[in-house]
């Protein structure tokens, strides 16, 4: 009997090994090199020890291949992936190759009857849905709205110093948490400029947007459970779906446009006309013309609010945590920015004109780039030369995986990339010339480059002006003093937090 038993184990366990390991040759049968996967995690073992951010385990493996190869064949879990490690080819996925790379791999976990919100946003639509919501949403966020909601972020940012000045008061001897400030600042700034209502996130009683905007970003264990389960056997992805936006975090939303729109329609109804021409205003137009309710609405809105929260803060807290660093580059940029000051604030048409603003918030992004890795879908078949490797041919449905992360903190590229250096973006196009070589995509490329890039980088900049025209940036002891990021956030994040202490100047 025990003989029996133990024969059935291993028949259980040789199973389950097989199964795990049976389609590891499929890159070898296609003769592309790559590492060897390991059982289970394949080529991302920080997927499940989370010891280390898994951009790392990417990075390796680029640092080995990327001399001999233009892209390498890895695994996640049992998925087979391709590894772009030549910069030159990154920039053939999002431009020159469109067609053939169109639509992010994150929009297979996720439908209609899962997650209504986020599989209506731009992110993860595709083919000619994608291209249909993008000619709705961009006409939103054009530079002139953005401009009418100007004064609504110079308002906003008021209530930042504010805020700070009654902190430094205080005198916590922790300092300001700089993640959380800048997440009350995007919260109110863009609660107020797409639905025209108060988030109150600097006050003492601040509404509920703030802790269920958090909620959006905090994940709970269920849905890093089923990324697993379909990472590990992809079939599944067929019958399990994600649900990104946790269905309160929905419902919540949801009410909150229907307030927001009430509100709009009844002052318009009384014969007042709103002060401003804002994203609400033109959701609300848009939708009288394709018949859109609440929820609709709501799809369409959460585009300007998921892409203007987290990652826009997260930029905001990493640019004072680079300045704060870099005593001499705050000083150059407070320096630039009181020689446009006029009664407080910068004019729009000047805050795009500050080549030192803008190069501390491009190496910034080099630094903790939101979106460390890009996974797009091969939509239609091609084949590519492999530098010392033979041509392949990237097959429909193949991931593949864009590290932004590695082209970015590339000494080949970037000297001494972990670094703060400003300068390297004070060239005239700078920015835009090491996109077109493919090694800096802060936002993206090509025509699904991020559609809210202007919105954020102005909010981003109106804040930055704020704080170093009013304060001296300093980093509490708290705060780590190298460049690790968080291994369980899904932004970029300074591992341990961001610490800042703040003098009034």
């Amino acid at each position: 009997m025990i003989l029996i038993t133990l024969t059935l184990l291993l028949f259980v366990v040789g199973l389950l090994y097989a199964v795990f390991i049976w389609n590891y040759d499929h890159w070898k049968k296609r003769g592309v090199p790559g590492p060897k996967p390991k059982i289970f995690c394949g080529n991302y073992p920080s997927m499940f020890t989370m010891k280390r951010h898994a951009v790392y385990d990417l990075d390796e493996i680029y640092r080995k291949y990327k001399n001999k190869y233009d892209a390498v064949g890895i695994y996640s879990a049992r998925s087979p992936q391709l590894l772009v490690v030549n910069p030159e080819l990154a920039r053939r996925v999002f431009v020159s190759n469109f067609k053939n790379f169109h639509d992010n791999d994150f929009s297979k976990n996720f439908d209609e009857k899962t997650d209504f919100i986020f599989a209506n946003n731009p992110f993860t639509l595709t083919g000619e849905k994608w291209k249909s919501r993008r000619a709705d949403v961009t006409p939103g966020l054009t530079m002139g709205r953005i401009k009418t909601v100007y004064p609504v972020t110079n308002k906003v940012c008021h209530k930042l110093s504010e805020w700070v000045e009654k902190q430094i008061r205080l005198g916590s001897t922790d300092g300001i948490n700089a993640k959380n400030m800048s997440l009350a600042f995007t919260s109110e700034m863009v609660t107020d400029c797409v639905l025209g209502l108060k988030a109150e996130s600097f006050s003492d009683k601040p509404t509920p947007i703030m802790q269920n905007i958090k909620d959006l970003f905090n994940q709970p264990w269920t849905f890093v459970l089923f990324f697993i389960l379909t990472t590990t056997f992809p079939s599944l992805s067929h019958l399990i779906k994600l649900r990104f936006v946790p269905l309160h975090v929905e419902r919540f939303f949801v009410d909150l446009m229907g307030s927001a729109v009430e509100a709009r329609r009844a002052q318009l109804a009384s014969g007042k006309q709103f002060e401003r021409s804002d994203f609400l205003d033109y959701i609300l137009q848009l939708g009288e013309k394709r018949n859109l309710d609440n929820r609709q609405l709501l799809a369409y809105s959460m585009t300007f609010l998921l892409d203007g929260f987290e990652t826009t803060a997260a930029v905001l807290a990493h640019m004072l945590l680079n300045l704060g660093r870099n005593p001499k580059a705050q000083e150059t940029l407070r320096q630039e920015l009181r020689a446009h000051l006029k009664n407080g604030i910068i004019n729009f048409d000047n805050l795009n004109d500050l080549p030192y603003l803008d190069a501390c918030l491009q190496e910034t992004i080099r630094l903790f780039p939101p979106g460390f890795m890009s996974n797009k879908l091969c939509t239609e078949s091609l084949e590519i030369p492999n530098k010392d490797g033979p041509n392949f041919i990237v097959e429909k449905g193949t991931t593949v995986v864009v590290p932004h992360y590695s082209f970015m903190l590339d000494e080949d590229f970037f000297p001494d990339p972990q670094s703060f250096q400003p300068e390297r973006f004070m060239e005239p196009d700078a920015a835009k010339t090491f996109r077109e070589r493919g090694v800096f995509m802060g936002f993206g490329d090509g025509p699904r480059v991020c559609i809210g890039m202007r919105f954020a980088t102005t909010q981003i900049k109106a804040a930055a002006v704020e704080l170093i025209s009013k304060f001296n940036v300093k980093i509490n002891p708290k705060t780590r003093k190298d460049n690790d990021y968080d291994p369980g956030l899904i932004i970029t994040s300074l591992r341990g937090g961001i610490w800042l202490d703040l003098e009034k100047l």
